[in-house]
């Protein structure tokens, strides 16, 4: 069989390449190893965690704010495999979009391991050892990636688990032990504490979410620790094993104390990597960076010519949005068009709640590069659509440049800040001064009206409602 493009991996890089291609007038094909599309995103990441995210703030809220809402329930109680069943049923729902999507786009989809015999052949090893070949002119790489795993941590899935694991356990833990301060660990340690897990952290930097704005992470702190979160900082991790049905996790803080925890899980979550595994890339020269991600040129193409890489398989943020935004571009690109991916304007989200998001420069980045600035800020419990919703924590805050008063970053904590953030990404791609967005009429009462507030603050120093 013989392709214009064949895409290896399906996750949200993967199958958006397939579709853009396809819609370009490109015979395309699909190829993949499992047999649900959608990559780790939609089966046991993005998608998923969502699900059970939202589930669990419905049951914390049950329990901690509907007596205030004038709502009193007697009896309540977890269902943990009626939550797990549900996220289940939205996870197939998705993925059978994906499929229903690769049909109405005519992209053939192959299911079994990828990898290259030569720049136009690539073979697909399917689960019962068979094989068979396909001819491509062109191929996008976009296998994604996969946990980072250390190796002096005893894994067995059961007790000592990364977040696929933590999407499906029995039960509620009583403690676990989260090694890592991300985005992931936060998010699930976020789902089990509002069930009453008691949740550690244990991070190596000095703070949460250490990639985002630092004001973000000091705001995220105050409010996990509410929800009951322990943090240990500058804490490095020197042994994890399972002991029957507790874990023994040690670890040394920058004072060079032991500390020593027996939680019932502990979910390791320090990051991820390239997954190039069975690929077959030196069957074709292809070249791969110190951290083992696909070496790519500013159009995406790898050192070969003709093989293309996207998405978490090569550098820059691993973003489902990211791995969309390239994957739409190389396909467009193959069509001789001229598409642009602006990698400072891809916004970051944290699920937690109140929910993180940034895009843009931060603080921090600005006074390293030495560009002067000014910063707004508001409170979110200044706001008279989050004292509605008891939704009073976290702040937006707008850094504009000093001269110009264009945007250079906006970074939020707060109800719905993973919607907000769209509204600065829209401005920011304009090149939007502060004022401007001061001068737009915002909805009353909405969260959004923060945003402008924050804009007026960065301006003139003058918000209206603080």
């Amino acid at each position: 069989m013989k392709y214009d493009v064949a895409v290896i991996g399906s996750g949200p890089g993967g199958y958006v390449a397939a579709i853009r291609c396809a819609q370009l007038g490109f015979k395309t094909a699909i190829i993949e190893k499992y047999n649900t599309l959608g990559g780790t995103c939609l089966n046991v990441g993005c998608i998923p965690s969502k699900a059970l995210l939202d589930s669990s703030e419905h049951y914390h809220n049950a329990a901690h704010t509907f007596t205030q809402h004038g709502i009193d329930i007697k009896g309540l109680k977890v269902n943990l495999d009626q939550m797990i069943k549900r996220k289940n049923e939205v996870v197939d729902q998705t993925c059978s979009g994906i499929d229903f999507l690769m049909k109405k786009n005519k992209i053939d989809v192959f299911t079994g391991m990828g990898s290259f015999v030569d720049k136009n052949t690539v073979k697909i090893t399917k689960n019962d050892g068979s094989t068979e070949e396909i001819k491509t002119d062109k191929t996008i790489i976009a296998t994604g990636s996969k946990p980072i795993l250390l190796p002096f941590i005893e894994f067995d899935k059961k007790r000592v688990i990364t977040s696929t694991e933590a999407l499906n356990l029995k039960e509620v833990p009583k403690h676990m032990v989260v090694i890592g301060g991300g985005v992931i660990g936060l998010e699930l340690g976020s789902v089990y504490a509002r069930m009453g897990t008691k949740i550690t952290v244990i991070e190596f930097l000095d703070g949460l979410i250490p990639t985002m704005d630092k004001t973000l992470g000091k705001e995220l702190q105050k409010s996990l620790k509410k929800l009951g979160f322990e943090f240990h900082f500058q804490t490095k991790v020197t042994s994890v094993k399972v002991k029957g049905k507790t874990v023994s996790v040690e670890a040394e803080n920058k004072k060079g104390e032991k500390l020593e925890f027996s939680p019932d899980y502990c979910l390791v979550s320090i990051g991820r990597k390239a997954y190039t595994d069975g690929l077959g890339l030196e069957n074709v020269g292809i070249k791969t960076d110190d951290r083992g991600r696909v070496e790519v040129d500013e159009h995406l193409k790898t050192n070969v010519d003709g093989i293309y890489a996207i998405g978490d398989v090569v550098k820059g943020a691993m973003l489902a949005h990211k791995a969309e935004e390239e994957g739409t571009f190389v396909a467009e690109h193959l069509a001789g068009q001229k598409p642009h991916i602006n990698y400072n304007l891809i916004p970051g989200v944290v699920y937690t709640w109140p929910e993180v998001a940034g895009v843009g420069f931060t603080e921090e980045q600005l006074k390293e590069k030495g560009i002067k600035y000014k910063a707004g800020s508001f409170p979110m419990k200044a706001l008279g659509r989050a004292r509605a919703s008891m939704d009073t924590e976290g702040l937006i805050k707008v850094l504009a440049d000093a001269e110009t008063d264009e945007i250079l970053g906006v970074h939020m904590i707060g109800a719905r800040a993973a919607d907000m953030i769209a509204e600065a990404v829209v401005a920011m791609e304009y090149r939007a001064s502060a004022e401007d967005i001061s001068r737009m009429s915002h909805a009353h009462p909405t969260y959004t009206e923060a945003i402008k507030e924050a804009c007026l603050a960065a301006t003139e120093n003058r918000p209206i409602h603080m």
